[in-house]
């Protein structure tokens, strides 16, 4: 890539690494080496934060990225105390990528409860800040909101201030109402990959924008991220592997409701209910039949 477009101020390259943490460090340090400016882990089967600690001491300049962090299945405190400990561990170059999930995973597999994402994401954000700050600049610990309260901070409990500040928080969304929260609290979007460039520039901007002005803020200071779903092999047979397994996340993806509004951007909307009717039975590999090459190209680069 020979030159950053004229609407982004600066562009950065970051790439994945896998979800073995015997070699998390390996993989971060190629990248590094071969010039990524970060890296990102998601959450899945692995702590993504613990995977980034491993990833923080095997480099020395990239950025460390969760994409995601689930919070609603963990409290802010938890939160907080391990990003300040990535943060430490990597001497600041830790970004707290946050994401809701959905709601059958919290309450579900994680056994946590769920009530109006948006508003409690928000108060989670606020929340994790005002722990930092008590940390950092021993501002007396007292939030109380609608959905956590944190007001003890014994000197014990209290790891004081971190040398090399705070981590940035970046949230995830799709849905209008999660986006406007990235834009009013956050410090930067995580634009999921089940997304177009459509969708992002006709609701995820505005949406952004709305935020901006609630927060009474800027976006001069904000900065997106996009991830894409590619499909490509060495040869057809590769090809069509990749083929199948991006159809199948698409289909995962594509069952989830509040994700319905960027089918229907397309006229596609009735193929949610449908996807999410098969979920409920484990019909994974049906689901993934429904996905034709038409949603494939929209969604996934394919070469």
């Amino acid at each position: 890539m020979t030159a950053t477009p004229p609407h982004f101020r600066r562009l950065l390259i970051d790439r994945g690494i896998g979800f073995s943490l015997s070699e998390t460090g390996t993989c971060a340090r190629i990248a590094e080496e071969h010039g990524y400016d970060g890296v990102m882990v998601e959450e899945s089967s692995h702590d993504a934060l613990m995977t980034l600690a491993v990833a923080a001491l095997a480099t020395q300049e990239i950025d460390l990225v969760t994409g995601i962090t689930v919070a609603f299945g963990r409290s802010p405190l938890i939160t907080a105390m391990m990003a300040n400990d990535v943060q430490l561990l990597s001497k600041g170059r830790l970004i707290l990528g946050l994401g809701s999930q959905v709601r059958a995973h919290i309450e579900r597999r994680y056994s946590m409860p769920w009530s109006s994402p948006a508003a409690r994401m928000r108060e989670y954000i606020m929340a994790v800040r005002a722990i930092w700050a008590c940390w950092q600049d021993g501002t007396p610990l007292n939030f109380q909101g609608e959905y956590y309260t944190h007001t003890l901070m014994t000197p014990v409990a209290n790891p004081g201030p971190n040398q090399y500040g705070m981590p940035k928080i970046f949230l995830a969304g799709v849905g209008e109402l999660m986006t406007e929260v990235a834009g009013e609290v956050a410090d930067g979007f995580l634009a999921h990959p089940f997304m177009t460039s459509d969708y992002l520039r006709n609701i995820t901007i505005p949406a952004l924008d709305r935020g901006f002005i609630r927060g009474k803020h800027s976006r001069d200071h904000f900065e997106i991220c996009g991830s894409a779903m590619v499909v490509t092999g060495r040869d057809e047979k590769a090809l069509s592997n990749a083929k199948d397994h991006v159809k199948r996340q698409l289909a995962y993806f594509g069952s989830t409701k509040a994700y319905r509004g960027v089918l229907e951007l397309y006229g596609w909307g009735e193929l949610q209910p449908k996807l999410n009717a098969l979920a409920r039975i484990g019909e994974w590999e049906e689901m993934a039949s429904l996905i034709d090459e038409d949603v494939l190209n929209t969604f996934a680069i394919v070469c």
